[in-house]
């Protein structure tokens, strides 16, 4: 099967890949900044294998929010 170009797609698909994208860059934005601000010893793992996790889209972000973080309230 062809590979579809974006001139190719419906305007409900172009809207759909905008959205997911933007969902996507939100998520790993607020992931790496929370991520550079958070101490080590309030990160579950090490910091640079989390980096590193940043660019596995969109599971890298998603997993270090719901379990890479630790509570700081202690």
């Amino acid at each position: 099967m062809a590979k579809q170009k974006w001139k190719d797609l419906s305007r409900e698909q172009r809207r759909a890949i905008i959205a997911l994208a933007s969902v996507e860059l939100v998520l790993t934005a607020i992931a790496a900044a929370d991520l550079a601000r958070r101490p080590a010893d309030l990160v579950r793992g090490p910091k640079p294998l989390w980096w590193l996790a940043m660019f596995v889209q969109p599971a890298g972000p998603m997993a270090y929010l719901a379990r890479g973080r630790e509570s700081s309230a202690q």
